[in-house]
């Protein structure tokens, strides 16, 4: 059995529409000091709500977001849905069959960029950082990112922030392993009812999706953009 998830790309540099954000989606980019930053806002705010509009036949305007308690977007009556945005880009995830509205779903993406040896060892389990440590030094970031977006899409995924600490779990990491989880504690679900699939975005630019799907493979459909990016 397969899982469907729509992924959506676009660029936060195109032009938003400010008009479709709810008021403390305008007080939020209000509070940009960056022009940059805040249109980037306004971009991917604007577009989030035109795609979730299309699947849950409202306008766009209309929708009424609720907030978990670490801030997780949702949308009461679905779909399931996740977005993540770096370097000027953004991902969204979304489960589009009304059966998986109580799915845990997650994304995240990265663009490469220097990191101190040091967070992977403050932030990764043990034999995470084992892995990590024994990769050539020149494939050491790539194998950081993979990593850590993994992670950050499983923690998402399950909406409970930074109260799951980020060793607590181990994701594989390097090139020829298969994206997975590999063993959980705590809170986390069951490593065996995860599903991870890596994005190869572009070059130095990468990232995750993360599911509980009880042994169900997911099946990515990208509805807009195409891989890779640039």
């Amino acid at each position: 059995m397969t899982l469907d998830i729509d992924l959506w790309l676009w660029s936060l540099d195109q032009p938003g529409q400010l008009p479709l954000l709810s008021d403390d989606e305008k007080a939020r980019a209000a509070r940009f000091v960056r022009d940059r930053d805040r249109a980037r806002y306004v971009a991917g705010r604007a577009r989030l709500r035109k795609v979730l509009a299309g699947y849950a036949g409202i306008p766009p305007e209309a929708l009424l977001f609720s907030y978990g308690a670490q801030d997780k977007p949702s949308l009461p009556g679905g779909p399931v849905f996740n977005l993540s945005h770096s370097d000027g880009w953004a991902a969204l995830v979304v489960a589009p069959h009304p059966s998986d509205r109580e799915l845990q779903l997650g994304v995240d993406i990265e663009a490469e960029r220097p990191v101190e040896d040091g967070v992977a060892a403050r932030f990764f389990s043990a034999r995470e950082y084992a892995s990590l440590s024994t990769l050539p030094a020149k494939n050491r970031m790539a194998g950081f990112f993979r990593c850590w977006t993994r992670k950050e899409a499983v923690i998402k995924a399950a909406g409970t922030g930074l109260s799951t600490p980020l060793d607590s779990f181990d994701v594989t990491l390097s090139p020829g392993d298969d994206a997975r989880i590999e063993r959980t504690s705590g809170d986390l679900e069951p490593a065996a009812t995860w599903s991870l699939v890596h994005l190869d975005l572009a070059p130095r630019f990468v990232g995750a999706v993360a599911a509980v799907t009880h042994g169900r493979k997911i099946r990515l459909r990208v509805k807009q953009g195409r891989l890779p990016l640039r």
